[in-house]
């Protein structure tokens, strides 16, 4: 299944007004990158990128040429540069997102895009009413507090017991 990365603007307040600027980023080769590189930088407005990828190449290709390489050789080291862009596509997107301090929020694994939003906006929101809520945290791992009030019973705990031992051993000094 295609991994997601969720990206957003920084901004100071990130609430359901600012959802519609969340950008998804799909890992892994992108054909289209591998095909038309210059194309598919343009296309995503990944402009330092595309500026690299431009001089890259042709500081390759006319080094290759100066120095005698056939056409064919050219071509060859062309099309594997093509497909190191196609694999490397969205580490560049990426890459500019961090660049123009955009802070990525999630990592999903979803089927299609379609998918990976309705999965990530699920956890996105519940997460969002959770941290909105006015309740007072409760640690339901300690007793309940406790008023010292003279006269009521229930307002102290028991008392713990001494001379008794939960575990394996149910003597104190007994042997193993």
């Amino acid at each position: 299944m295609p991994i997601y990365t969720v990206h957003a603007p920084v901004t100071s307040n990130a609430d359901f007004r600012a959802t519609d600027r969340f950008t998804f980023v799909r890992d892994g080769f992108h054909v289209w990158a591998a095909l038309l590189g210059v194309v598919w930088l343009a296309w995503h407005r990944l402009w330092l990128a595309l500026l690299g990828w431009i001089v890259l190449m042709i500081v390759i290709d006319v080094g290759m040429i100066r120095l005698g390489v056939g056409g064919t050789a050219v071509f060859l080291v062309d099309a594997l540069l093509a497909l190191l862009l196609g694999f490397e596509a969205a580490s560049l997107e990426r890459w500019t997102f961090s660049r123009r301090n955009w802070r990525q929020l999630d990592i999903v694994v979803a089927g299609d895009q379609e998918a990976a939003e309705r999965r990530f906006f699920d956890r996105w929101t519940a997460k969002q009413r959770a941290s909105s809520n006015d309740q007072p945290a409760i640690d339901r791992g300690a007793p309940p507090p406790t008023r010292d009030i003279a006269g009521q019973a229930f307002s102290r705990p028991p008392p713990l017991p001494r001379d008794e031992i939960i575990g394996l051993f149910p003597e104190p000094g007994a042997s193993r």
